[in-house]
């Protein structure tokens, strides 16, 4: 079996027009629209994308068996206000996500995205992810490091003890959070880069941290590989070389989960390498930035499967874990 834990919902037209006009109000006109029928629903997972095939057309050619659909991260709005517009948007986003996963039980499982709402406590967005786990069902959630968007105004890094309200309810809740910006307001640094930037920051932020010691249930999963971090990580291990075992940066990083959403077989195996295969799940993104084809192989990118099966060094055991069992576990999911 395939688990493709990294996912974003394919959406009617009509939840980003409805977007438009809570920023345009400001919500004055009050909350409004934001339903769809299950046809409208349906509609949007077969239409056509900007790759040619949709939403399920891709995941067939790919094999992927199940599917977490979160939020698209960057129309998540995270520095916009009123505070009521962002909690408004996240909502009618995880109803289509909760449509979709009902009309398709089998193939989809949803993650919500956290109405964070940048200069505010986190706390205002865990009654949604209350909301999403205990009444949808949905079993993990999105989490931004920079509400901010890349505005120029520092967010407290996540070792600081803001986020520590958040912490608590996801090992109450028992989900996973994924470590995933949202936009980039920065002309400089496009929001595929902030990704990667953030992600890289959050692993150093983490690791040099007691979040784990405080929180020793707490589990966050880093996609796109871990940012910079597979790369850079002879740097930061060096450093660390005189610490006892334990506290080293290697051991610290294996508090974390990763996901292989890189798109070239030698960043997925490096990573692998780097964190050890039970650190690592299966992720594709797809449709999104990899589902253009690869000329040289004639696939999409983002068909990400056969570069894990390449890997001539891992076991078949390690192979499954990549591809099901630590996000089975991670996810409590039952399938």
């Amino acid at each position: 079996m395939i688990i493709d834990i990294h996912g974003h919902v394919s959406a009617p037209q009509g939840l980003y027009a409805y977007k438009s006009g809570l920023l345009a109000a400001r919500g004055s006109h009050g909350r409004g629209g934001g339903k769809y029928s299950d046809e409208q629903v349906e509609a949007a997972l077969n239409a056509r994308s900007v790759f040619g095939d949709s939403h399920m057309e891709q995941l067939r050619k790919h094999g992927t068996d199940v599917q977490l659909l979160s939020p698209r991260p960057f129309q998540l709005m995270h520095s916009e206000r009123p505070a009521k517009i962002v909690q408004w948007f996240h909502e009618a986003f995880h109803d289509v996500i909760a449509q979709q996963v009902r009309m398709h039980p089998s193939l989809f499982r949803g993650v919500a995205g956290l109405p964070q709402v940048a200069g505010l406590p986190i706390g205002v967005a865990l009654p949604e992810l209350e909301r999403c786990v205990k009444d949808l069902g949905f079993v993990g959630c999105l989490l931004n490091p920079d509400p901010y968007e890349n505005s120029g105004t520092e967010p407290p890094a996540l070792s600081d003890r803001y986020w520590y309200p958040l912490y608590e309810k996801l090992c109450e809740l028992d989900v996973p959070a994924m470590i995933h910006t949202a936009s980039s307001k920065s002309e400089r640094t496009p929001y595929s880069l902030h990704f990667i930037n953030e992600e890289t920051i959050a692993v150093l932020s983490l690791c040099n941290s007691d979040v784990f010691k405080d929180f020793p249930g707490l589990k966050i999963i880093v996609p796109h590989g871990g940012g910079a971090v597979p790369y850079q990580f002879g740097r930061f291990h060096a450093a660390s070389a005189g610490r006892p075992v334990g506290e080293r940066f290697l051991d610290r990083l294996r508090n974390l989960y990763f996901d292989c959403t890189l798109y070239t077989p030698e960043a997925v195996e490096l990573l692998i390498k780097v964190v050890g295969a039970d650190r690592v799940m299966f992720g594709s993104e797809c449709p999104g930035t990899g589902s253009h084809t690869n000329p040289e192989t004639g696939h999409a990118f983002d068909h990400v499967a056969p570069s894990v099966e390449a890997i001539g060094w891992l076991s078949a055991a390690d192979k499954k874990a990549i591809f099901e069992d630590t996000a089975r576990q991670a996810f409590r999911l039952d399938l």
